[in-house]
């Protein structure tokens, strides 16, 4: 008799829950990276050959401002009488903003500058003006450009605005880079996804094969690019034939299934009625008992429909698949499945995958001491999924033949194909699980046993 009792979800190897996915960079962000390093690189590179370039015409251009406004406010006070003189140097402070004031011996000042520019100004400047002037950032504590000049022995000062001859500052630089880069970022994710948005579609339509939807994998064959229109034809005819194999395969194991049912009805009709011996009788009505099952095996790998999701108990489910063995004096069965557990399946599909894997229990996970199954059924909820488990407790698999036990019409070991079938039963529930998005995978158990793992979203 089943019996209902906690039995712990244990932590196996198996993967029933979601493994930390793999630390990468998808194609369009590597594409973006790259094209941006490329550009923001490019761009650097272009504004110091710039600044080289523009080194030499900048000094000398500047040098040549200053001279002229020098030797223009000078030959300007030497041929103007002194009365005009003072009103010239008015004239000159008010409107081209050029202070001409008396030089000292006592008067402070700060040189123009040590960068590279600065002194090559310097030295131009000199060479124009002669090797005695001076240039000044600063003088008595006043900023601005300071030019020193002589007029028949006098020293004079001529005071300007400093930016009226500078260099580009560097915070301009800096927004003509943000600017060139913000743009250059821009064009790069542009440019990368365009580059990348057809093989994102076909990474999709790639996975909907794989899960076995070929409706919905239809690539653009009017593609303007050659390279990727052929590929999108050559996936689309691929998927048509993935599609035609795959439908033919479902009606031909349909169609003999089928075809298979009449003469197994009348073999066994022959049976009852012409075998005298029971024990032969016996033994013929079960073999054909197992070929029947063996066909429903068929025909339910071979069902090609999808199944309809909606919220369902769990453990109803489990209860009504424990009712149909609770009879069997080979069976134990302990649940531990919460009542306000829902998942998200078709109620049918799930019934049969339980059922399945129950049988398998049942055949396959008898302890050799007593002969008798002892299965366990438990189900925690996880964020939006829910795990389940179902283990029996034999003497599981060998490691090698674990991953092939879903494949279809595989046969593990001596230890868990004592009779008979067809080799689809655990290929079948792995399907099913698939199609209601769930994932389906086994383990043998550290004490023993084979434990399936089932991983369905919460309803």
């Amino acid at each position: 008799m089943p019996a209902t009792g906690p039995a712990p979800l244990e932590t196996a190897p198996a993967p029933l829950e979601s493994r930390p996915p793999r630390v990468g960079v998808s194609l369009f962000w590597r594409t973006f990276l790259l094209l941006s390093l490329l550009l923001v690189g490019s761009i650097a590179a272009w504004l110091q050959t710039f600044r080289v370039l523009e080194f030499e015409p900048r000094a000398v251009q500047t040098a040549q401002q200053i001279s002229s406004l020098v030797n223009l406010s000078r030959a300007s006070l030497i041929h103007a009488d002194a009365i005009a003189r003072i009103g010239l140097i008015r004239t000159l402070d008010e409107q081209e903003g050029l202070r001409i004031v008396t030089r000292e011996l006592r008067d402070r000042h700060v040189a123009f500058g040590t960068d590279d520019l600065s002194e090559r100004i310097t030295e131009e400047v000199r060479a124009r003006l002669g090797a005695d002037t001076v240039l000044a950032t600063q003088v008595n504590d006043k900023p601005g450009l300071w030019v020193s000049f002589n007029i028949d022995g006098d020293r004079y000062w001529l005071l300007t605005d400093r930016s009226r001859v500078g260099a580009v500052g560097s915070t301009t630089w800096l927004i003509w880079l943000a600017i060139a880069a913000a743009l250059s970022l821009a064009g790069a994710a542009l440019f990368a996804r365009l580059i990348n948005r057809p093989l994102k579609q076909l990474s999709f339509a790639a996975s909907r094969v794989r899960e076995g939807d070929f409706d919905a994998t239809q690539l653009d064959e009017h593609a303007v690019t050659s390279e990727i229109r052929e590929v999108n034809i050559g996936f689309n005819r691929m998927a048509q034939q993935l599609s035609k194999v795959e439908q033919d395969r479902a009606v031909m194991l349909a169609g003999i299934s089928h075809d298979l049912r009449t003469p197994l009805a009348r073999l066994r009709l022959e049976t009852e009625m012409s075998v005298t011996d029971p024990d032969a009788r016996e033994h013929m009505a079960a073999d054909i008992e197992q070929l029947d099952a063996i066909i429903d095996k068929f025909l339910d790998y071979a069902r090609p429909d999808q199944a309809e999701l909606k919220p369902v108990n769990l453990r109803d489910v489990v209860d009504a698949c424990v009712y149909a063995v609770r009879e069997s004096e080979d069976v134990r069965v302990q649940v531990d499945v919460d009542s306000s557990l829902n998942v998200l399946a078709d109620e049918v599909e799930l019934a049969r995958v339980l059922s399945n894997l129950i049988e398998n229990a049942r055949r396959y996970g008898k302890t050799p001491e007593t002969g008798i199954a002892r299965i366990d059924i438990a189900a925690r909820g996880r964020d939006n999924w829910v795990l389940i488990k179902v283990r029996d407790h034999g003497m599981g698999v060998s490691p090698d033949a674990l991953p092939n036990l879903i494949k279809p019409f595989f046969r593990g070991d001596a230890a868990r194909t004592a009779a008979t079938g067809a080799g689809l039963g655990l290929a079948i529930v792995d399907k099913t699980v698939q199609r209601m998005g769930g994932v389906f995978s086994l383990a043998n158990t550290a004490s023993s046993g084979l434990a399936a793992h089932i991983r369905l979203q919460r309803g």
